[in-house]
């Protein structure tokens, strides 16, 4: 027979008889210790303990009495940011925080001291999610299959936080770098059972009237006879946003100069570009405003409001690096995320009126930092390789696919296909396999897979997957209502818990919306 051994140390004097006479590790903690002995040698183990302990007791006097505090009422948060970096994992915060120790000798990222906790991202259908159940999970509080945007497993509308906000008559904020129709913000804004269904989601977000939305994807806005429309109707939506109100801007100057002559209750869509925004590592300043830009623009716009607000900001570019295994553009995203967080933050510092969360939907990739190296497994890895990578993999496959389609030799080409490499990524001796591959491969993904390898051998980062994993991700939370998140979650409570917070009944909404009594 075996007998349980439990001691609690909670509030007990340290004291050195006790440490001597105990059969383990004195651990001077408010927590249990627990240990398994046979019960033949139970008695004979406590015996001497317990002795020692009265002893030490007595000698320390009576304990002060306690008293249990009165519950805390519940706290409320007039304004919400959440801040989604998509694709983001563990290993990804570590990336960052090595490089900027590195690079400027910085120590901690601006939300490393708000860690409370972290959360698990299944979907319905699989232990690996995607960003459409991930982030329905986020906006609703309902677990759903892979593919479905703000729709539950039986494809039902169920009623999303920024929707509760509206509602509420607060302001509502969509900031991302991804196509604003994308999973992400879609599954705040519209419902539908196929994330695919960009035209639609569109149309719905336009009639949600939103006050602030930021992000690419002007193409599922234009007529299908504009250049570049990915629409198979004739709708305006940029018209049909002019129509109801909205500042239409296009360029990162346009955004500067938002506001200027427009009246206060002036709505705002920026569409910056025909599909995702471009990566961080390649964005062109002038053209494309950085999401820290874009996150203080709407923070400005939103917060006039005394019924407070709801801004949803996410660096969805984080992710498609991680699908593209490109470690430089996932730094760099990660480091443009990070300054938008640190807007938020000093705007929640400012106000003390105001609740950051920042929270992934999943990890992507299955970043490593270290790997193998010739069978064997080094114990490093290398962010300053990192430092000298100027472009996307993807910029550097279109350059190469631009030298491919000359007609000098093969020879020369793949002299060209060298001299590109070595000067977009800082790696001086290109191995011959790669170019070879590069020479070969096709498809519209394979060539800048390709390029990845070259930088990744160099800084020793490994990658297990172009898709989503399962791993948990981390949770940070500042302001009022913070604590409410310490802890591990699942993601679906993440909502829940923001919900309880705006005083928003998602439930209740959620019958609304299905009732069809809310047209928007």
């Amino acid at each position: 027979m075996w007998g349980l051994f439990l001691v609690n140390f909670a509030g007990l004097p340290e004291c050195k008889l006790v440490r001597q006479h105990a059969n383990f590790r004195y651990m001077p903690v408010r927590s249990s210790t627990f240990h398994l002995l046979p019960a033949s040698r139970l008695v004979s183990a406590v015996r001497p303990f317990f002795a020692a302990l009265v002893l030490c007791l007595l000698l320390a006097g009576p304990a002060p009495a306690q008293t249990v505090p009165d519950a805390p009422a519940p706290e409320e948060a007039p304004n919400v940011i959440l801040m989604i970096p998509d694709g983001f994992g563990p290993a990804s915060v570590t990336m960052a925080r090595d490089y900027l120790r590195w690079r400027d000798g910085q120590k901690e990222l601006p939300y490393d001291s708000l860690q409370v906790g972290s959360i698990r991202t299944y979907a319905s259908d699989s232990y690996i999610t995607d960003s459409a159940a991930g982030g329905t999970a986020l906006a609703t509080g309902t677990k759903t299959y892979n593919g479905a945007v703000a729709v539950d497993t039986s494809r039902q509308a169920v009623a999303t936080l920024l929707e509760g906000a509206e509602r509420r008559g607060m302001s509502t904020g969509l900031v991302v770098t991804s196509r604003l129709t994308h999973a992400t913000p879609a599954v705040f804004s519209s419902h539908v059972p196929d994330r695919g269904q960009e035209n639609r989601i569109a149309r719905q977000q336009l009639n949600k009237d939103i006050e602030v939305m930021l992000g690419g994807g002007r193409r599922h806005f234009l007529p299908q006879s504009a250049e570049g429309s990915a629409r198979e109707d004739d709708l305006d939506l940029l018209q049909a946003a002019q129509d109801r109100g909205y500042e239409v801007v296009q360029t990162a100057s346009e955004l500067s100069r938002a506001g200027e002559g427009q009246t206060q209750e002036n709505r705002l869509l920026g569409l910056f570009s025909p599909g995702h925004m471009a990566y961080e590592i390649d964005r062109d300043h002038t053209q494309q405003p950085s999401l820290a830009a874009m996150t203080e623009t709407a923070i400005d716009r939103l917060s006039g409001n005394g019924e407070g607000y709801f801004l949803m900001v996410e660096g969805s570019r984080i992710d498609h690096a991680g699908h593209g295994n490109d470690a430089a553009s996932h730094l760099r995203d990660i480091l443009a995320f990070n300054r938008a967080a640190k807007s938020a933050l000093e705007a929640a510092q400012e106000d003390d009126n105001t609740l950051v969360v920042i929270v992934s939907d999943h990890e992507t990739g299955g970043l490593t930092l270290g790997r193998n190296r010739d069978g064997e497994g080094i114990y490093s890895w290398r962010p300053e390789t990192l430092a000298a990578v100027e472009a996307s993999s993807g910029a550097i496959a279109d350059s190469i696919r631009s030298i491919r389609s000359t007609g000098a030799s093969e020879a020369a080409k793949r002299k060209r296909i060298a001299g590109t490499l070595t000067r977009l990524t800082g790696v001086q001796d290109v191995p011959t396999e790669i170019v070879s591959n590069l020479m070969a491969v096709e498809g519209p993904y394979a060539v800048g897979n390709a390029v990845s390898p070259l930088v990744n051998r160099q800084a020793l980062v490994g990658w297990t997957s172009h898709a989503h994993t399962a791993v948990d991700v981390n949770l940070y939370a500042y302001g009022p209502g913070a604590n409410a998140f310490v802890g591990h979650h699942d993601n679906t409570t993440i909502a829940q818990k923001l919900a309880n917070l705006m005083d928003v009944d998602l439930e209740s909404l959620t019958g609304t919306l299905r009732a069809g009594r809310d047209a928007r």
